[in-house]
């Protein structure tokens, strides 16, 4: 027998409080910081995986290249990061955190990701595994989801 509606609309609330609380924590942070919550995720990512393409932190964070453009433009008129072409491929453009975007990303703790990595590194490991496959499985019913949407609209051919 299938779960019932009560509890797949527990599951969403449940999804959907900690999407909430996840974006919430994330512009308490960034604010303190004067950055925004996708410019921070952009400091950190840099910070951890050194500079970047554009093309290449574009899939990072999910985005069109159009959008990281902007908000790459911004971050470098605030100081937070230099864009330089590619010895290589003047085509391409590199991403580096400048000195003061390094302050940034040391020195903003990311909230959401420390509370839910600290509420799930109380479960049993068994748990925690069980946990990653059924989100995998419904990350998959989801992809799959949209992109049957996308075919049937036609949004595929606009992405």
């Amino acid at each position: 027998m299938g779960v019932l509606k009560p509890e797949l609309d527990r599951i969403v609330e449940t999804i959907i409080f900690l999407v909430t609380e996840s974006r919430r924590l994330a512009r308490e942070v960034a604010a303190r910081h004067g950055v925004t919550p996708t410019q921070l995720s952009v400091l950190k990512l840099l910070r951890e995986i050194g500079d970047l393409k554009l093309g290449d932190l574009s899939r990072r964070i999910q985005a069109q290249n159009s959008t990281v453009t902007g908000i790459v433009d911004r971050m470098e008129e605030a100081g937070l990061v230099l864009r330089s072409r590619s010895a290589d491929d003047r085509r391409v453009w590199t991403i580096a955190l400048t000195e003061q975007g390094r302050a940034v990303a040391e020195g903003a703790d990311v909230g959401p990701w420390e509370t839910l990595r600290a509420a799930l590194s109380a479960l049993p490991r068994a748990d925690k595994r069980k946990l990653v496959e059924i989100l995998n499985q419904v990350a998959g019913n989801v992809a799959r989801s949209v992109a049957g949407k996308r075919a049937t609209t036609g949004l595929a051919n606009q992405i």
